[in-house]
């Protein structure tokens, strides 16, 4: 069973609440193998919880974005009203747990009636989880969360965001170029924040031979809130993944 979001009633559980840092204890480097067995059983618990917390039917859109962009801002208003139209559309929207961006898309499912999701993280500067989730898990390792906002979903918008939001963008496009991931929709949104990436990817990396031209077509750039419902709604994909 969970208890605010938080996995309870299992022995095995405490240890996910035993050590704080462990990511960055397991990131040190070699360790003996004592404290290494002890991590491989800690990630394992953790995604455990994952798998055992985000029960829920039909397709999910995760919708990935930065937490630094508060409600007013463009950016916001533009997820909050992507987050109720993927509800509408019968879409569950799952997004990392936290403020700005995933507050907003987490709000517009709520306010729509629709489920939403969240896979939180923990960090030296505590990222509460936002107000409007249904259901959210909080996790330690930030890979064990990538799994998780990877793994039930069968569509992906990316809005403007920093480090964590690339290297959430890039882990999706690379895991469908490399086909360990089906060519489910990544969607852009933001219109010129994408823009001088687009210019860089396509000016640098395709004439350098590290990706293709073709490449750049996983990444769609949209700029309105329905375009990209409807781009996600066509992808015949969507509701193949469905849990």
């Amino acid at each position: 069973m969970t208890e605010n979001g938080r996995y309870v009633g299992s022995a095995g559980m405490s240890i996910l609440a035993a050590v704080e840092n462990a990511e960055a204890d397991f990131l040190a480097g070699r360790r003996h193998q004592g404290a290494e067995l002890e991590s491989a059983v800690r990630i394992f618990l953790e995604m455990l919880r994952g798998f055992e917390s985000l029960t829920f039917t039909g397709s999910c859109v995760t919708v990935f974005g930065s937490a630094r962009f508060a409600e007013g801002h463009p950016y916001y208003d533009t997820a909050r009203r992507l987050g109720a139209a993927l509800a509408r559309a019968g879409f569950a929207v799952m997004t990392g747990g936290g403020p700005g961006i995933m507050e907003a898309a987490n709000r517009g499912a709520r306010e729509a009636g629709g489920v939403s999701l969240g896979c939180n993280i923990r960090l030296p500067r505590e990222q509460k989880p936002n107000p409007y989730l249904d259901r959210f898990v909080e996790f330690e390792h930030f890979f064990v969360r990538k799994v998780m906002l990877v793994k039930y979903s069968c569509a992906f918008v990316v809005m403007p965001g920093g480090f964590g939001t690339l290297d959430e963008t890039f882990e999706v496009m690379t895991l469908i170029q490399t086909r360990k991931l089906r060519s489910f929709p990544v969607v852009a949104m933001g219109g010129q924040y994408w823009q001088a990436l687009r210019s860089f990817l396509l000016g640098t990396l395709v004439p350098e031979g590290t990706i293709d031209a073709a490449d750049l077509d996983m990444l769609s750039l949209v700029e309105d809130v329905d375009e990209a419902v409807a781009l996600i709604h066509r992808a015949a994909a969507c509701g193949k993944k469905g849990v």
